[in-house]
């Protein structure tokens, strides 16, 4: 007989590492980041973390959707299973694309399908178009799921950076003909995490130019866009000629506190939409029905995102006002909830910071503050404003702390 353990570990594909996998002694940031907190909280007992690292919602969906839930869970006709969805939820969508958004003339039957959470989307995507040596252009600081998936396919990531003299919007000029002509997909995502930035009007008219030029799907993932500080804020969608070159991913997690539920909805180009169905019909069979009733019910009222958004916003201002005392560049972000900000090169008179996740592993570990480092492109910090906190008066309790702690020392920027 052979061994086991010697013969698995032979066999694994070289997409995530051959007869190396699990022995890679390098340890991935958010793993550094919960070590490090663990850390933390056991040489500090009696200290405080506050937790400004946190990408989802500090609090439960809305009482009227958990309500639906467990009254949708309840009935026989729910027990089944869904596969492409359920009708209702489609309309649902549909009409909040138009009642948000502005998106008009959108088909249920045509225009518009489920995924279990925007991430098995995108992870759906590069199955329908990529063959080994395609490109997939990714805008990077980012999400990297859909790139993961090209490289697992035998595709080529391609990276598009964000910087802040471009406002964190990806440089079209910038792609070489050759990469332009191998490209099969584009990647955005705006609001965008990290960066919070969002894209305008004039940057998606030119993102439809480039994928008509270059015959590109255009993938926008749209995880943050009801969590828009614009006063009406924009659907890719909404641009002449978007729906003949892409579709945008439109999830509940962010918008009506609903990540575990794991619900979301790709919307746009027919073609897209109906090769998604068709990926998804031999990897899932649909998410639960009382679950897409209940999203149901939250896509009826936005009025209860606006109700989130105006505690993100309250937040996000009062992070600014800490942070600029004490030298740092923030500003209110154009949506989602973070606030990514240059990290400092040191402290004056001592410790320096060669990158982002140096001065982040000193805050978890000096200060008891966790953030997420973002060194793509720059040193980068992002901090969220998801801390958990119940009501103003915690919140502002949180926030003037860390602006204690952190003025503990002179930071130099």
């Amino acid at each position: 007989m052979p061994d086991n353990e010697n013969y698995i570990q032979k066999l694994f594909a070289n997409r995530i590492g051959g007869n190396k996998f699990g022995k890679d002694t390098k340890i991935y940031k958010f793993e550094k980041i919960k070590r490090s907190k663990r850390a933390a909280m056991d040489e500090n007992p009696n200290k405080e973390l506050f937790d400004l690292g946190v990408g989802e919602p500090d609090e439960m969906a809305f009482p009227e959707v958990i309500k639906t839930l467990q009254l949708e869970a309840e009935k026989p006709e729910n027990r089944g299973y869904t596969d492409n969805g359920i009708q209702e939820f489609k309309s649902a969508a549909v009409n909040y694309m138009e009642k948000v958004f502005g998106v008009k003339g959108l088909d249920p039957n045509k225009h518009v399908n489920h995924t279990i959470g925007s991430k098995s989307g995108l992870a759906m995507l590069p199955s329908i178009f990529i063959n080994p040596g395609d490109i997939t252009l990714m805008t990077v600081p980012g999400y990297p799921v859909m790139g993961t998936h090209t490289q697992y396919l035998g595709g080529e990531v391609v990276n598009l950076p964000l910087t802040k003299k471009n406002s964190f919007l990806p440089d079209l000029k910038s792609i070489t003909s050759d990469v332009a002509k191998r490209a099969k997909l584009l990647y955005l995502n705006y609001p965008n995490n990290p960066t919070g930035a969002n894209a305008t009007r004039k940057f998606y008219e030119e993102v439809v130019d480039f994928a008509q030029k270059n015959n590109v799907v255009v993938i926008q993932d749209a995880a943050y866009a009801a969590l828009n500080f614009d006063e009406n804020p924009t659907s890719f969608l909404s641009v002449p000629g978007a729906m003949g070159v892409g579709v945008e991913l439109h999830s509940l997690s962010k918008s009506y506190n609903m990540t575990g539920w794991r619900i979301a909805f790709v919307v746009g180009n027919e073609l897209i939409v109906k090769g998604v169905a068709h990926v998804k019909d031999n990897i899932d069979s649909g998410q639960f029905a009382a679950i897409q009733k209940a999203a149901i019910h939250a896509l009826e009222h936005p009025e209860i995102t606006e109700k989130i958004l105006k505690k993100y916003r309250r937040r996000l201002t009062k992070l600014v006002e800490a942070l600029n005392s004490l030298g740092f560049d923030a500003t209110i972000p154009g949506g989602s909830f973070f606030l990514y900000v240059e990290a400092p090169k040191g402290i004056k008179g001592g410790q320096k910071f060669k990158s982002g996740e140096e001065f982040s592993q000193y805050l978890i570990k000096e200060m008891m503050i966790s953030t997420v480092p973002w060194d793509d492109v720059g040193s980068f910090t992002r901090f969220s404003a998801t801390f958990a906190a119940k009501g103003v008066q915690e919140e502002t309790r949180i926030i003037n702390e860390i602006k204690s702690r952190l003025s503990s020392v002179n930071f130099e920027f």
